[in-house]
């Protein structure tokens, strides 16, 4: 290929910048005389023959960790990148793909699948490894796959470190903290009945807790039913130490997300199953309230996978991996525009959000708060929609929005991750600050803006840099907050280094740190006694 000749458009390498193809290839070389470069090479000295050393360029797309859409642009840019490499284990593969598949092969979701399951995962992201790459790499960036996570849940709380040990710790009236009894714990406490398991994945509900494995097995301890009241319906039994979930034991499940009335769990095929919805098809099917049996979510999502999922109250978003795109589709209880379709309508299977093509923004990370949602997406913008009371929604006011809305006060910053409660909502940006707004009730929005920490309570209608986490002079890249209606909130901040941060309401100690007195929160972040890293 003569790239001086070529008429390609500027090419966008990962971490490299903007520049014409034929300003890289010209420049003056000072060993060789000539200028003009070939792929395939010539007779002439110093050339270099990359059709004979296919080995090394897979080595070095391979190790430079190239994003797909840099892989593709390398396939669009020369026709070597195109053409079958004849290296096993399919002859017929270019090096471009080799690269997305050896990529693939270093993620611990891809690496236990045989043949069979790679093709079939293959297929369902659109016939590419480049796809398929993509598919885990997104999943793996908004739900911390492989890192540590906390998890504020109602009343209670779960630590996940990076070697995959859990702790908990708080209200434990359904045996929630997996300790075998149903005693509060305010000091973190290892679940010791997990030691051999390897955990990667949490998530937490009102008296119940899903813990998923490096192996894909689901673990549940707490109350087994949903509904209404403050503890829900209490269910026949309760089960106080992490049991295996018998009857997802066929479905390799990387994610678990906990509503009022379901449960949502994701397979490693992006596949969405969820149980025990009630008797009213809010999700096209019907099941009694403590129904344990997974139902696959039918609809537009049967055939196109899902990286993530995101429960409220009462509906569910998931975030999906198209060849053109992400997008995100919702369904279930549709009031206040939660749905974000522009109604206020119940959706029975999943319907695709389509004000973020309006927008022009590609969904990168998911939130559902109790009655309201966000997105962040690849841009750095935050999108949020639904009920707006006390201003969680952070466009200045309490209106409630029926479709996606860019947060203009967060039009300086590039977010990277975005967590959504009780009409409340905070964002991390890229360089580890957080905002938040919303309703101040409990200290959980972080804010003391006054002596004595007063105004800790005050709503914010609009974005606010939390200042006391800007103190601690630690890059926060994670924040968890309750997302319950009937639980005082609180919210923990993870750090890179693996550091817990808490805050918010700590009466049934799920601070995680010891309250005196008559004590019931905390308005200044406190460090919790755990080592994630």
């Amino acid at each position: 290929m003569d790239a001086t000749r070529s008429g390609t458009p500027t090419v966008q390498y990962h971490n490299i910048p903007d520049q014409p193809i034929a300003a890289i290839v010209t420049s003056p070389l000072p060993t060789f005389q000539r200028q003009q470069r070939h792929c395939f090479g010539d007779s002439s000295p110093g050339e270099f023959p990359l059709a004979a050393n296919p080995s090394i360029v897979l080595h070095v797309l391979t190790a430079c960790h190239l994003e797909p859409q840099d892989l593709a642009k390398l396939e669009a840019t020369c026709s070597f990148f195109r053409q079958p490499a004849h290296f096993p284990p399919d002859s017929e593969l270019s090096i471009s793909e080799l690269a997305a598949l050896d990529m693939c092969q270093k993620r611990a979701i891809f690496r236990p699948m045989n043949l069979e399951e790679r093709e079939i995962l293959k297929q369902r992201c659109g016939g590419s490894w480049k796809l398929v790459l993509r598919f885990l790499l997104a999943g793996e960036a908004c739900c911390r796959r492989e890192k540590a996570q906390a998890i504020a849940g109602p009343g209670h709380s779960i630590a996940v470190t990076v070697k995959g040990a859990v702790y908990s710790f708080g209200s434990n009236s359904s045996g929630q903290l997996g300790h075998g009894t149903t005693d509060e714990e305010w000091r973190p406490r290892q679940i010791r009945s997990l030691q051999g398991i390897r955990i990667i994945q949490a998530a937490a509900g009102a008296g119940r807790t899903m813990l998923i494995s490096d192996a894909g097995q689901v673990y549940a301890f707490g109350k087994d039913s949903f509904g209404e009241a403050e503890y829900g319906v209490q269910g026949t039994k309760l089960v106080t130490t992490p049991r295996l979930v018998e009857s997802l034991k066929d479905i390799f499940v990387v994610q678990a997300a906990i509503g009022n009335f379901f449960t949502a769990v994701l397979s490693r095929e992006g596949r969405v199953y969820t149980f025990s919805w009630g008797n009213d098809t809010k999700l096209g099917h019907q099941t009694d309230v403590n129904d344990l049996e997974p139902h696959p979510l039918l609809g537009a999502l049967e055939n196109i996978p899902v990286v993530q999922i995101a429960a409220g109250y009462c509906y569910l978003l998931a975030l999906a991996c198209l060849p053109n795109g992400m997008s995100v589709y919702s369904v279930g209880c549709g009031l206040g525009g939660k749905l974000g379709h522009s109604t206020r309508t119940d959706e029975k299977h999943p319907r695709l959000i389509e004000q973020f093509r309006t927008l022009n923004l590609q969904p990168m990370v998911v939130a559902a708060g109790a009655w309201h949602a966000a997105v962040v997406g690849q841009d750095g913008r935050v999108c949020t929609w639904g009920w707006g009371r006390y201003g969680c929604l952070g466009h200045g006011n309490e209106e409630c929005e029926s479709v996606p809305k860019v947060v203009e006060g967060l039009s300086n910053v590039k977010a990277v991750h975005v967590a959504t409660g009780d009409y409340t909502t905070f964002v991390v940006s890229d360089d580890g600050d957080v905002y938040s707004f919303g309703c101040g009730e409990s200290s959980s929005l972080g804010h003391n803006t006054g002596p004595d920490g007063q105004g800790r309570h005050t709503n914010y209608l609009s974005p606010e840099l939390v200042i006391s986490l800007k103190q601690i002079k630690e890059r926060v890249v994670q924040v968890s907050l309750t997302n319950s209606i009937y639980w005082n909130a609180h919210t923990f901040a993870l750090t890179e280094t693996g550091t817990m941060y808490a805050f918010g309401a700590g009466d049934k100690g799920q601070l995680g740190v010891e309250l005196v007195a008559n004590q019931t929160e905390r308005g200044n972040p406190e460090r919790v006694d755990i080592d994630l890293s």
